[in-house]
């Protein structure tokens, strides 16, 4: 069987359900919620995560039945189009249950080769950004200028590195990738790290170990205005590497030292 697909059409289902979702997250903070546990004391979920993330998938089971689906939060359905939906119902949980603005709700729509597109929406704006390969980015509808280069000296860079991990090996290439860049941020959400880039207020993310859903929206959105995305193996982790494009050269290559980048 062969499948027609509309991706502009995709593109204004992603808006749609990212912007349902984030509304829904925050009204549901703004009533008060409780969070569990998941691995460690940062590593959290609310009962906003699982409803952002039912919402989008019961609207994508009706909308796109043939896509497959999966979920941070568990949502696992197997399509037959050979494509898959990518869901990060509230990426920055922690952030959004201490009441911190940096977060959001998001997805990538991927096939067989590539990501197609990401959708994000950031709820305390209430704006939503757009983009992926061989579209154009978007923020709720207008396009956003092309990423500029800058040298690596003079990069801003966001990362994601809990304390236990600042020993060892991995601390060790953590180490040599901030040593490459002019400034570091630690702010809780990799996804909101990547608009950030297309904002123009941030030059590169790395970050260790970093799943699908955390990965493929912001990695679609920087794609789409001239960035480039790498996933790098170092210290025996996979790290993401996300950005302008010789600040991300001179990340990968700093993580990895002395064995050679592919």
């Amino acid at each position: 069987m062969s499948w027609r697909f509309d991706l502009p059409a995709d593109v204004e289902l992603a808006t749609h359900l990212v912007r349902e979702a984030g509304r829904l997250a925050a009204r549901m903070r703004t009533d008060g919620v409780d969070a569990t546990r998941k691995t460690d004391v940062a590593d959290i979920v609310t009962a906003a995560d699982h409803a952002a993330e039912d919402l989008i998938v019961s609207a994508l089971r009706e909308a796109r039945p043939d896509d497959a689906i999966v979920g941070e939060e568990g949502a696992n359905h197997a399509g037959t189009s050979g494509r898959t939906w990518v869901i990060d119902p509230v990426d920055g949980t922690y952030n959004f249950f201490r009441g911190m603005d940096w977060w959001c709700s998001a997805l990538a729509l991927t096939d067989a080769d590539d990501v197609l597109l990401g959708a994000v929406h950031h709820p305390p704006s209430d704006q939503v950004f757009v983009g992926g390969p061989g579209l154009p980015a978007t923020r709720d509808g207008a396009a956003l200028p092309h990423l500029v280069d800058v040298p690596p000296d003079q990069a801003c860079a966001s990362t994601y590195l809990h304390p236990p991990f600042y020993d060892g090996q991995v601390g060790a290439a953590f180490g040599r990738a901030v040593n490459r860049v002019a400034t570091l941020r630690m702010l809780g959400s990799g996804t909101m790290d990547c608009v950030a880039i297309l904002r123009g207020q941030c030059d590169v993310i790395f970050q260790h170990s970093v799943p699908d859903w955390d990965r493929l929206p912001g990695v679609a959105l920087i794609r789409s205005l001239g960035g480039e995305a790498r996933v790098v193996r170092a210290a025996g982790v996979d790290w993401h590497v996300a950005g302008l494009p010789s600040v991300v050269a001179a990340v990968a290559e700093a993580l990895v030292g002395d064995h050679v980048v592919s």
